[in-house]
């Protein structure tokens, strides 16, 4: 009991210093975008006036995921009895959603300097995106272990991530002014970090709609969990079963099951074994199994999911 409540108390331990990492990272963020800002229009960079808009982007994804982080440990209730930890699915497709509009802003952006072009100050842009790359550096410093565990936390990652990438290369347009005049480098940068945000967003964003979709866990496939089942002494069939994510880590199922013949008084401790099993083998931790007797079973039912209406 003492063990159990150490352990729980070092969860929270955990949860406020993961928090006030990304409060930091907030922090330095909103700061980096103001001193963005101003260079951009100081210089007439719009590259850098992109970097700071993704930076700005960068901080508002941050805030959107420390409060899903929040929200995120709240305990079951009677409105949202699964608890509210799928929150933190709903930010990541959001942030996703602002770097889509914000790629595509930028795109435009660039494809206009191009047409109109603009003087810049090559040496303001080089030492305010060097100062961008810092900060970039140090809150993806801040936020890379949580993004390993939270699929919320790593959308804000990935936003930091491509900033970083974009503040190089902003620099790289910097030096290219200074150096040979080169003002159309500036808004290829713009159309380089554009498409670099549309591809890091195409590569992550399916992941996130599983979720919302209620689509399969990745790596379970349904037919081989309902084989498994299938293969447990005293039953005959699964049918309408159903497999999903509940969260980014937690699996749920649901499924009915047809006991054979002269199983029906071992019902209970068929049902233990196969909840037992399907946690250990496949990781399914939540899983509501609905017995039926060979001569009472479901109609043509359908193996997987349910019959269509």
């Amino acid at each position: 009991m003492t063990q159990d409540h150490h352990g729980h108390g070092h969860h929270h331990v955990d949860a406020a210093a993961g928090d006030q990492r990304v409060a930091w990272a907030i922090a330095v963020n909103i700061a980096l975008t103001l001193a963005q800002i101003v260079g951009g229009l100081l210089s007439g960079s719009l590259a850098l006036i992109a970097d700071a808009l993704h930076n700005f982007s960068d901080a508002v994804a941050l805030i959107i995921a420390f409060l899903a982080r929040k929200v995120a440990r709240r305990p079951a209730d009677n409105r949202m009895s699964f608890g509210y930890g799928r929150i933190e699915v709903v930010a990541a497709l959001v942030n996703y959603t602002t770097l889509v509009v914000l790629a595509l802003f930028l795109a435009y952006e660039g494809v206009m300097r191009f047409i109109d072009p603009q003087p810049i100050d090559g040496w303001l842009v080089v030492w305010i995106a060097a100062l961008a790359l810092v900060v970039d550096l140090v809150t993806a410093a801040l936020t890379w272990s949580l993004s390993r565990t939270s699929i919320n936390i790593r959308a804000a990652f990935l936003h930091n991530v491509a900033d970083a990438l974009g503040s190089v290369a902003v620099i790289v347009a910097g030096v290219a002014v200074i150096r040979f005049g080169w003002t159309w480098v500036d808004p290829l940068v713009t159309l380089m970090i554009a498409t670099y945000i549309l591809w890091h967003v195409r590569s992550e964003i399916g992941g996130t709609v599983r979720i919302l979709m209620l689509g399969t866990p990745p790596g379970l496939d349904p037919e081989q969990v309902a084989d498994y089942v299938e293969s447990i002494e005293g039953v005959q069939a699964v049918h309408h079963l159903h497999l999903w994510c509940l969260q980014e880590d937690k699996s749920a199922l649901t499924a009915h099951l047809v006991l054979r013949s002269g199983f029906w008084q071992d019902a209970d401790a068929i049902k233990a074994r196969v909840k037992s099993g399907l946690d250990q083998k496949f990781g399914i931790g939540h899983s509501t199994l609905e017995m039926e007797c060979a001569t009472h079973a479901c109609l043509q039912p359908s193996r997987i999911g349910s019959n269509p209406a």
